[in-house]
């Protein structure tokens, strides 16, 4: 392990690059420091051979690497001798001039090169073979190079990371910083992602005034982005005014009249539901409203053939020795004779079985269909169950780079060949990668849409599978008898009382457990003991593989946060053996247990000879590797092996304990859910029941009845603002309108 050391500042110069990620400014680097080499990592930026550096940091000692400097903060200024610049220019930093070029400069120009490249730029054609217009070319692709550097440098001036000077230079080039003089709160923008009050710090610098158009509109839309990771594809405009005006300490009418000015440019859009406006962003408001004319498109083409397909199941029935029961019956019929539907139940009703029947006989019919999921378990676990190849809807689709914004390869300009596509786990699916997918797919695809409407909505924004069902505008069979088999699980029976908000009986000793803990203390022990040594001794359990624990919330004595570092002290303690990295929340370590937070569609993996793009929200892994020197974390997820590199670690928590909502679309051989406490809107029925059913042999719930029975009681859901259901209404004409939503 490393051993950190108080913050200093050393000068030196670069002797070498060993490493550059051009895409996020880490480095690593040799610094000619003091007259002997230096060992430098961080956030270095595009810096060259010959340059010299100005770094704040700490000097750490590595057992394999030895001695190293970790830069929090680097100051670059050009090199000054006729040396340093004849290897700064042959290290390729201007393009068109290499190692002879930069030579012949120098002997002309010798410490005025640089000085006179950017000055009087016509003087190059002094030097024998440089042309006019070469001269030219030279010295533009050289203000280029000053005008990046200015930029890197007034960032780490505002201690922001290199990787947002980055990324506003791939959008803006030379005007970036003139663009940030007058409105910082274009950081703010897509493709860039600077955290709002991190812009609000630069403007209260630069004199910005509160009432600003340009810092109203950021603000207005980072309120509408935090509550869409909140699961909101738009809010209220009244309670939106209420919110901003708190936020930005401005009057609601100047709040509202930018909104109004934004909505007029189509940067937002105001939605009307009976009468009452919502804000959107422009992403959700296109993704809802696609979504929308797309389904009612779909189901106007896919009308119903009225043929009856009783025989065809029949026979089906007869060759897997089978008998479905009548709504099943009824699901293959309509997948087969209109092949557009939603087909929900809960565990034990036969979903599955059903699911099996429909790919079969589309088969037979020489159809072609594609199965997908939201997440690489939900795609596995289907896999397993029908033995058909399944994929993520990522996956699917095709990612191209993006960041936290996805690309596909298929789209309307290059759709799926396919004749049917079934996704399950539909109440995973968020708005924005439904939008997607229906635009990949051809315009008489039938498409059946399966999943659980008890769960928990989505992750990402929107209640995509819960207004489909409530808009009654797209064909739904709901299964809710349990057959015989799965009534032998006390998960599945309890399962459904629990939806009935009837109390589950705690005293079954075969697969559903409840263990009562009236103190936190000794509810985590016991909790972290059951993980540790309790399971895995009574069951053969592999603690990280095999038992998940899941809480309902990340903060408090239960939650994710405490649980994940007991259990990572009892699970992977630290050792001489084991390499770490700090970071403000976690302590990482070789083999801990890792989840990945946000999509992150430009990480790269490889699995086997197979390579791809895109880790996502929820997806968990393994930290096989851990280099500090190089900044890199090798994460194992599932048999995807991607490199991180210390920045992308933002995006990275511990998952010895996860959240529910995180564990959607997984099911673990063992969950232990410990429930005591707590913020009361967090615990409400359809939690526990999502909780419940990830369990696939064994539960173990951990804490108190009075709080298991309050869960039960409170039936509030998940509610979500969103645009969707009346959207479907209205282009379905005469379906039922909508009602607001009461969100508490």
């Amino acid at each position: 392990m490393a051993e950190q050391q108080k913050a200093v500042t050393i000068k030196g110069t670069v002797d070498s690059v060993t490493y550059r990620n051009d895409e996020n400014g880490f480095g690593v680097i040799v610094l000619d420091y003091a007259g002997e080499p230096l060992n430098v990592v961080g956030e270095l930026g595009n810096v060259e051979e010959g340059e010299d550096l100005e770094l704040t940091g700490s000097f750490v000692s590595h057992p394999k690497f030895g001695n190293q400097f970790r830069a929090e903060l680097c100051v670059r200024t050009l090199p000054v001798e006729a040396s340093a610049i004849q290897r700064y220019l042959a290290g390729g930093v201007v393009k068109g001039i290499g190692p002879v070029i930069a030579k012949k400069l120098v002997a002309r120009f010798g410490d005025k090169t640089l000085e006179i490249m950017e000055n009087e730029p016509e003087r190059l054609t002094e030097v024998e073979g440089i042309t006019a217009s070469k001269a030219e070319s030279f010295a533009e692709e050289f203000r280029k190079v000053i005008g990046f550097r200015t930029l890197l440098m007034y960032f780490t001036d505002c201690r922001i990371p290199a990787l947002y000077g980055i990324r506003l230079w791939n959008k803006y080039g030379e005007n970036a910083l003139s663009l940030t003089d007058k409105n910082p709160y274009i950081l703010c923008s897509h493709g860039i992602e600077l955290p709002f009050p991190k812009a609000e710090e630069i403007a209260r610098e630069k004199g910005i005034p509160e009432d600003s158009s340009f810092r109203i509109s950021a603000g207005i839309k980072y309120i509408l982005e935090e509550n869409a990771s909140a699961g909101h594809t738009c809010l209220p405009k009244d309670k939106l005014l209420e919110l901003a005006s708190r936020l930005l300490r401005v009057d609601p009418e100047t709040v509202s009249g930018v909104i109004n000015e934004e909505a007029e440019e189509e940067n937002l859009y105001i939605y009307f539901k009976k009468d009452r406006p919502f804000v959107m962003l422009q992403s959700y408001y296109t993704a809802e409203d696609y979504i929308a004319r797309r389904l009612a498109i779909m189901n106007s083409l896919s009308y119903d053939t009225r043929i009856n397909y009783d025989e065809v199941i029949d026979i089906a029935e007869q060759e897997n020795e089978i008998e479905y029961a009548d709504k099943q019956r009824e699901a293959i019929n309509t997948a087969l004779s209109k092949g557009f539907m939603v087909l929900t139940g809960g565990p034990g009703t036969g979903k599955t079985t059903t699911l099996n029947a429909i790919i079969s006989l589309y088969e037979q019919q020489g159809l072609k269909p594609l199965i997908c999921a939201p997440t690489g378990r939900a795609a596995k676990r289907v896999s397993d169950l029908t033995g058909c190849e399944a994929k993520t809807i990522h996956r699917l689709l095709g990612v191209k780079g993006g960041g936290e914004i996805a690309g596909f390869e298929h789209n309307e300009n290059n759709l799926l060949e396919c004749d049917a596509v079934i996704i399950d786990e539909m109440s995973m699916v968020d708005s924005l990668l439904f939008e997607a997918l229906l635009r990949a797919l051809p315009i008489n695809c039938k498409l059946i849409m399966v999943g659980d409407s008890d769960q928990l909505p989505s992750v990402g924004a929107g209640n995509v599978l819960h207004d489909i069902i409530e808009s009654r505008t797209v064909p739904v069979i709901a299964l809710t008898e349990i057959f015989r088999q799965a009534l032998e699980s006390a998960i599945v029976t309890n399962a459904h009382k629990i939806v009935k908000g009837e109390m589950p009986e705690l005293d079954n000793k075969k697969d559903f457990f409840f263990l009562q803990r009236l103190e936190f203390d000794s509810a985590a022990e016991l909790t972290v003991e059951l993980c540790e040594t309790r399971l895995p001794k009574a069951y053969g359990l592999d603690p990280i593989s095999g038992i998940q624990v899941l809480s309902p919330t990340r903060k408090g004595p239960l939650g994710t946060v405490e649980l994940n570092k007991r259990l990572q002290e009892a699970l992977n303690p630290p050792s001489r053996q084991k390499t770490e990295l700090k970071t403000f929340l976690y302590t990482f370590r070789t083999g801990d247990k890792v989840m990945q937070t946000k999509n992150d569609y430009d990480i790269e993996w490889k699995k086997g000879d197979e390579r791809g793009t895109g880790i996502f929200n929820g997806d968990i892994g393994v930290i096989r590797r851990l280099n500090r020197l190089l900044g890199e974390i090798e994460i194992d997820f599932d048999g995807r092996v991607a490199v991180y590199n210390t920045e992308m670690l933002e995006n990275v928590e511990l998952a010895y304990a996860a959240t529910v909502h995180k564990s959607q679309g997984s099911e673990f051989d063992a969950v232990i859910l410990p429930i005591l406490g707590g913020y009361d809107k967090l615990y409400f029925r359809n939690l526990l029941y999502t909780a419940v059913t990830r369990a696939k042999k064994l539960l173990v719930i951990v804490g108190s009845k009075k709080r298991l029975e309050f869960m039960i009681g409170n039936n509030l859901k998940m509610n979500r603002y969103t645009c969707l259901k009346q959207m479907l209404c209205e282009e379905a004409f005469n379906a039922p309108e909508d009602s607001d939503e009461q969100i508490g």
